[in-house]
């Protein structure tokens, strides 16, 4: 390190520096994830780290260091893993690679080569041109003589001239050094190269066409440039420039009108484009060309407002489905495509991103749609902020002439910036396109259009301009200013690029009466906007707002609905109720409060003296209000209006005064005790400065009309039980007694019976027991129970036999209960063959992780040998790859078996495996549904590979591939416990021997020994089957019982065990459902059974998943009800609702039906849903599901 002494200064006055010392660096610069800066922020981070070791002396501290360094997407990222306690946090060597795989993408060598041959000097200085060179030739991986040719070529002409008269250069740094010299002197020698025109301070004129102008300039020495127009004059013609060619594309709309002579009709325009301009002021014609639809529909310019779309680190757009269309939807989608295509606002694409296209219907018609929405997810937002509109009431003031502009294609005046592309690129079933335009969809695209918008009109924002996204509001106080006001906005808009709907111009009393729901729509959203100058707008407009909720169909505009409409186009044309608040004058509040809401005003005094409204309010009590006494409710309606317009009131330039009918508030600002409620709210009142004060109930009229609103709401008055329904347990059945005291008149009491016991005879057994079981006094108890609670009071003599007779039949325990018997069905073990694989037995294992590409494996067992075949699969196959599977590992080896047992997959259930087995001779053996045991055999071997596997594969799960061979020769060479010896020696009459010293046989056995081996095994390993399944079967039916015989057309309960049925609730739900009939009996302990379509399950069960159905003679017959007929159409009663989802844009409920089971529930749409009270119970219950607010049909 170099010390630079001052010669005035004394050496030994002033120590040096220690030799070890750490040098003083500038910080990095910051880095926002730029990619191209990645590797400069990190060499300057290194040098840090290596020149000033001390002040980093770990690892935590360098990644510290860095990230403190960050800002934007890099810092977010950082956060992000810093928070999470990534591994990579611990270490700076691999921070820094994790760095670089997110944010170093350096150009590839193909890229840089590509990169070389295009990079030309053109105007810049040799220098430049050289250190650009250099750049990006490090990267490339070219050597010396290749880097000279294509720096060479990259040179200008000049230059290139001189070097070819000169001795070639030795290398590239002689050949970069000797340019650089050459355009030195090149632009010295232009320097010094007296100017063409003599020094003059007279302005010098220009011509451009037929337009001539006189220009000042200031005279300066330019060594390639003779005349240099400046920023004033871009900004007065705003030419249009293609930068890369050096040619003006085009003028700016005044260039066009004031220089080049069109203030008459564009010519150009006039032929190509005819306006309709009859809806247009004669005052704005000259600005036609602001209205041009097809300037509209063409590609924007690029502008500094482009649409950026900016993904979350580490993601990728996903890649949508392509839906089927309709005809009409085809024709409307290759119309939209064809029209964009040759408007130029989309292109097609080869980007890896595709969303979803699809039609919808719009007010019957189609329109195309986008689906961005997983775009939109990854989309990092742009926040930037939407104006509110209760703001642009308050910059009105005085203006008194409006004029409401509508941008055409507002979106697609905007270009999604360069390079993102591919990002908004969409599928189609006729291709891939992308927009160069923004889309509708997009989540950012309002936020950029109102940035757009906002700079573009930013110095008449407030002024006399109010922008809400597309919609721009022009607000004058007089005639002629507003025409300057509207021609200033056109002209503006014109600059740049941007056009308006000349059919918006249209006036209100001439709005034609709409004829169907979406010209409502369009007039109620029109009127909305001026909803709050309008008094009991909501009223005025109810007949027009019954007819939008209804469909197109239903639309019928009848006296009421023309006479609203008309009211309301009087109301915009006429003097408004109310003014706009003006700050400078006094406010008056105007309260009052009734039983069930509040009501007030807030006005200002006019010009006449008199008190004009500026706003309303009008509040509904809740419940709980509705208990305040009458003095807190009227303080209550002060604090409503006070929150309401307390952006006018709360430091207001003159106290405002509060005018209520209730005489005690007047003192409630001195009062020294306030209730609690009084206290809170005197804290929020110590903001303003007002005066209350006292106003009798007959001058209060305003405040007093709008606070009984709600007065006259449909039952208000109803009368409200104390005890709710929910609450009430069931009714005291003292007439119970009475019943039975009146039967006993027919049936005396025999005697005998217990004390205090009334005897009950035959006529009324049937009550008694239904209401000894079935009340919510006891809820369905066991017999035992139920025989003890009716014991306490009633007797009979068969009183035991009948309860437990009652209980066995009850419908609702036999579906509600599970039961805790054990299952009933004995085992009926399999056939056994007699010889190895003619009988197999099959199965899949699923769900594995991804191995060698595979995730599934088949199971192939010989029921004979149980010897096993696995065979790892990439995924399930289909029936015809399943039979190839077969051919491959069990026919070409083993020839053609006579049965195959499997469960009911559906490669085992299809037609096409049921032809292939038939056609080799072989049966297929189904299990029965929802019963594993049936393939017992090939669902235990199942387990034993899936725990062979785990603790093979502990250590790397996804490895499991390389171990099934090894499973499979475990599982084939270990004896078997039910043939006593393993299934290889099964097959083949030996065991293979572990060592080559085991071998005891050395000579080779005949054909005939070897087949006398084999059959001797044979028949001793079937022998030792036959008797393992019987060891198995008395084993098993230890744990079992007989079934009860069951016959064909009896009616049995099924068990839900296994059925998924859509209830509320998995726990709630009934454990068996039914009765149905049995079709046939297919085996002694399987059944075929009647079943509904809406099941969609296979209707063979085994006889442990049924129950018969049990009847007594004191049951009523549970038929379900008749069904009503409504409209010549049958309808059924609805219990209640369990669920909703959303199909196609209709919202439809999932219905329990009065009278029927969970397996008859079904989805109907909402319109079939007669009764809104259910629908509005069901939200009620489960407000988190969608569609909560439902309206009743009327």
């Amino acid at each position: 390190m170099a010390v630079v002494v001052s010669p005035g200064l004394d050496r030994s006055d002033s120590p040096m520096p220690s030799p070890l010392a750490e040098p003083h660096l500038p910080p990095p610069q910051r880095f926002s994830g730029d990619p191209s800066a990645c590797d400069g922020f990190l060499t300057q981070c290194s040098l840090t780290f290596e020149l000033q070791p001390s002040s980093f002396p770990s690892d935590r501290a360098k990644i510290a260091y860095v990230i403190t360094l960050l800002s934007g997407k890099a810092l977010s990222w950082a956060t992000a893993v810093w928070k999470a306690q990534a591994p990579f946090c611990s270490s700076y060597t691999r921070f820094i690679e994790e760095f670089k795989r997110v944010f170093d993408h350096p150009l590839s060598g193909r890229q840089a080569s590509k990169n070389l041959l295009t990079l030309r000097q053109k105007n810049g200085s040799a220098t430049e041109y050289a250190i650009q060179f250099r750049t990006i030739a490090a990267g490339s991986g070219w050597n010396d003589e290749s880097l000279m040719v294509c720096f060479r070529n990259g040179l200008s002409e000049a230059i290139k001239d001189d070097l070819a008269i000169r001795e070639p250069a030795r290398d590239l740094e002689n050949l970069i050094d000797q340019a650089i010299r050459l355009d030195n002197r090149l632009r010295e020698r232009n320097l010094n190269r007296p100017c063409v025109s003599a020094l003059s301070a007279s302005p010098t004129p220009a011509q451009m066409l037929p337009h001539q102008e006189r220009i000042c300039f200031h005279l300066t020495q330019s060594p390639e440039f003779p005349v240099i127009l400046g920023y004033p004059w871009l900004l007065q013609h705003n030419p249009h420039l293609d930068w890369s060619t050096g040619t003006v594309l085009s003028w700016g709309s005044t260039c066009q009108t004031t220089c080049m002579g069109q203030s008459s009709p564009d010519p150009v325009l006039e032929s190509q484009e005819s306006l309709d301009l009859s809806q247009v002021p004669i005052q704005y014609h000259h600005l036609k060309a602001v209205f041009s639809k097809k300037k509209a529909t063409s590609l924007p310019p690029h502008r500094p407002y482009d649409c950026a779309i900016e993904l979350l680190p580490g993601t990728c757009p996903p890649r949508g489905r392509i839906f089927s269309l309709s005809p009409p939807e085809r024709t409307a989608m290759d119309k939209y495509i064809n029209e964009s295509l040759a408007a130029g606002i989309i292109r097609p694409s080869t980007s890896p991103a595709g969303a979803g296209f699809f039609v919808s219907k719009k007010d019957g018609g189609l329109r195309p749609c986008i689906d961005y929405r997983g775009l939109n997810k990854i989309t990092l937002r742009n926040r930037y902020p939407l104006p509110l509109m209760a703001t642009a009431f308050e910059i009105l003031q005085e203006a008194s002439i409006f004029t409401k502009l509508d941008l055409r294609n507002a979106y697609h005046l905007v270009r999604i910036r360069q390079g993102d592309e591919w990002k908004t690129a969409f599928n189609t079933p006729t291709g891939h396109y992308e927009y160069l335009v923004m889309p509708f969809g997009l989540t950012n695209a309002p936020a950029v259009f109102q940035a757009l918008i906002n700079d573009i009109l930013r110095d008449m924002l407030d002024q006399f301009v109010f922008v809400y996204l597309d919609d721009i509001l022009i607000f004058s106080s007089s005639l002629q200013e507003h025409v300057i006001h509207v021609s200033k906005v056109l002209r503006r808009l014109l600059d740049n690029h941007l056009y308006v709907k000349p059919e918006k111009f249209q006036a209100v009393v001439d709005w034609p009466s709409p004829s169907s729901v979406k010209e409502g729509q369009r007039f109620l959203g029109f009127a909305n906007f001026y909803r709050k100058f309008i008094r009991n707008f909501s009223s005025v407009a109810a007949p027009l707002s019954a007819l939008t909720k209804g469909n197109t169909a239903g639309f019928h505009w009848g006296p009421e609905a023309e006479l609203a409409f008309n009211k309301l186009k009087c109301r915009f044309t006429s003097a408004p109720i109310l003014i706009l608040p003006n700050p400078e004058i006094p406010f008056t509040v105007e309260v009052d409060a009734s039983d069930v809401g509040v009501g007030a005003v807030l006005s200002q005094r006019g010009a006449d003296n008199k008190l004009h409204p500026c706003a309303f309010l009008s509040h509904r009590l809740t419940p709980t209000e509705r208990n305040y006494h009458v003095g807190d409710r009227e303080l209550l309606a002060v604090k409503l209006a006070l929150e309401e317009w307390r952006h006018w009131l709360e430091g207001a330039k003159h106290p405002f005064q509060v005018l209520t009918d209730h005489k005690n508030l007047e003192y409630i600002q001195q009062a020294k005790r306030l209730n609690p409620r009084q206290a809170r709210w005197s804290l929020f009142f110590n903001r303003f400065q007002f005066i209350l004060s006292y106003r009798p109930g007959s001058k209060n009229l305003k405040p007093d009309a709008l606070s009984r609103v709600y007065v006259n709401t449909p039952h208000e008055d109803a009368i409200t039980p104390i005890i709710p329904s929910s609450k009430i347990v069931a009714p005291i059945r003292w007439e119970l007694e009475g019943t039975v005291k009146q039967a006993q008149a027919r049936e005396p009491d025999p005697g005998g019976g217990p004390t205090n016991c009334l005897f009950v005879p035959k006529t009324v057994r049937s009550q008694i027991l239904q209401w000894g079981h079935c009340s919510r006094l006891t809820c369905h108890p066991g017999t035992s129970r139920t025989l003890e609670f009716l014991q306490r009071r009633f007797w009979w003599p068969t009183i035991k036999e009948d309860v437990t007779t009652f209980v066995k039949a009850c419908p609702t325990c036999n579906q509600g209960k599970a039961s805790h018997r054990s299952p009933q069905g004995l085992l009926h073990p399999l056939s056994i063959p007699h010889r190895p694989w003619s009988h197999l037995s099959m199965d899949f294992i699923t769900g594995l992780p991804l191995s060698q590409g595979n995730t599934v494996i088949m199971v192939i067992v010989d029921r004979f040998s149980k010897a096993a075949r696995f065979v790892p699969l990439p995924k399930l196959p289909t029936a015809k790859e399943t039979a190839d599977l077969i051919i491959t590992h069990v026919f070409r080896v083993f020839g053609i078996p006579q049965d195959i047992v499997s469960d009911r997959g559906p490669q085992f259930s299809s037609r096409f495996w049921r032809a292939f087995c038939q056609s080799l001779g072989a049966s297929v053996s189904l299990s029965s549904g929802f019963h594993p045991e049936s393939n017992g055999q090939t669902e235990r071997l199942n387990q034993d590979l899936e725990t062979t596997l785990r603790c093979m594969a502990a250590n790397n799960p996804s490895s499991w591939s390389s171990f099934v061979m090894w499973a499979e020769y475990a599982h084939n060479t270990l004896r078997s416990s039910a043939t006593g010896m393993s299934p290889f020696e099964c097959q083949f009459g030996y065991t293979p021997s572990l060592f080559p010293e085991q071998e005891v046989e050395t000579a080779v056995p005949s054909a005939q020994q070897f087949v006398k081996r084999c059959r001797q095994t044979w028949k001793r390993a079937r022998l030792k089957l036959l008797k393992t399944s019987q060891q198995y079967q008395h084993q098993a039916n230890r744990r079992r019982r007989s079934a009860p015989t069951l016959r064909p057309g009896q009616r049995v309960w099924l068990s839900t065990k296994n059925i998924p049925l859509r209830t509320e609730s998995r726990k709630l739900s009934q454990r068996f459902i039914g009765p149905f009939k049995i079709s046939r009996k297919v085996n002694p302990v399987t059944y075929r059974l009647y079943l509904p379509k809406s099941l969609k399950i296979n209707p063979t069960f085994h006889v442990s998943l049924l129950k018969p159905v049990l009847s007594s003679p004191f049951l009523a017959k549970g038929n379900p009800p008749s069904p009503r007929i409504i409209g010549g159409q049958p309808a059924y009663t609805v219990h209640r609702v369990l669920d909703v989802r959303q199909v196609r844009g209709s919202r439809q409920y999932l219905v329990d039906w009065e009278g029927y089971g969970p397996e008859e529930c079904s989805w109907v749409p909402a319109k079939d849903i007669l009764d809104p009270k259910l629908i509005q119970e069901f939200h009620a219950c489960k407000p988190s599901h969608p569609g909560r607010n439902v309206r009743s049909r009327s």
